[in-house]
């Protein structure tokens, strides 16, 4: 695991993206087709505006499964990350193959035909988040660590659901779906490679969890460093409660 430090986001999500495109562009190079997991958010709009501006990638050899989704809610919602990854990612890109979890539809089935094509060979790059309570996609504590399927269904804690809000998803608490549709943990591990983009001083108690404390189910992106390709990228706010050893040893790691 390798971590990159930054003075602010704009600079962070450029970086991030630059890494990104390079990924995306070896698989198509090496494989002829890039197979990409992309994460939402407010966290990720810097990144994946600096993404797709990126001139150098053909969409059309990228393939992009859905990372998580509210359970409940239709792709027309604000809050829904099916539309977020529609104006986001693949209206401006053009990318026709898509593998979105509709939160409006029967989630066993969504579940079945997500596994069913994101089992037919490995991810590529996952792009991913993490969440002020140290969640990993919707896998909040206690995450699951042992099940092999690719997507479960997930209870929403009070701090993920308070972050929703805070985020300006949803306007109260009552509003947020209890529920999700997420891609599970040993899913996100197979990818060959994993981008962590952790900016804002909100995530800084959450970094420092899941990088100085245990690898364990009550930090769930912990688990990202057993990970031998991930990435993770944080801006100083993000950065600001780890450790001076901490930071030295990070310093010397990227």
């Amino acid at each position: 695991m390798i971590f990159r430090i930054f003075e602010e986001k704009l600079e962070l999500a450029r970086a991030a993206a630059v890494q990104a495109s390079t990924a995306i562009r070896d698989a198509i190079t090496e494989r002829g087709l890039a197979r990409i997991v992309a994460a939402t958010g407010s966290s990720q709009f810097e990144f994946l505006e600096a993404l797709t501006a990126s001139a150098r990638i053909d969409w059309q050899r990228v393939e992009l499964f859905h990372l998580d989704e509210y359970i409940g809610i239709p792709m027309t919602h604000p809050a829904s990350f099916c539309r977020y990854l529609q104006e986001r990612l693949i209206d401006k890109t053009g990318i026709t193959m898509t593998h979105l979890l509709n939160g409006a539809a029967d989630p066993t089935e969504i579940i079945h035909r997500a596994s069913e094509s994101i089992e037919t060979s490995p991810i590529d790059v996952t792009f991913a988040g993490i969440g002020e309570n140290g969640h990993l996609a919707f896998n909040d504590p206690p995450a699951n660590f042992e099940t092999n399927d690719s997507y479960i269904i997930v209870n929403l804690d009070e701090a993920c659901r308070r972050q929703q809000v805070g985020e300006g998803w949803f306007a109260d608490l009552s509003a947020v779906p209890r529920q999700a549709i997420s891609m599970s943990i040993r899913q996100i591990l197979k990818s060959r490679a994993i981008i962590s983009v952790v900016p804002h001083a909100r995530k800084a108690q959450a970094v420092r969890a899941c990088f100085e404390g245990p690898v364990s189910p009550m930090a769930p992106a912990s688990i990202l460093r057993t990970h031998v390709r991930a990435t993770i990228y944080l801006d100083k706010q993000s950065a600001a409660l780890l450790s001076p050893a901490t930071l030295s040893a990070l310093a010397a790691s990227g």
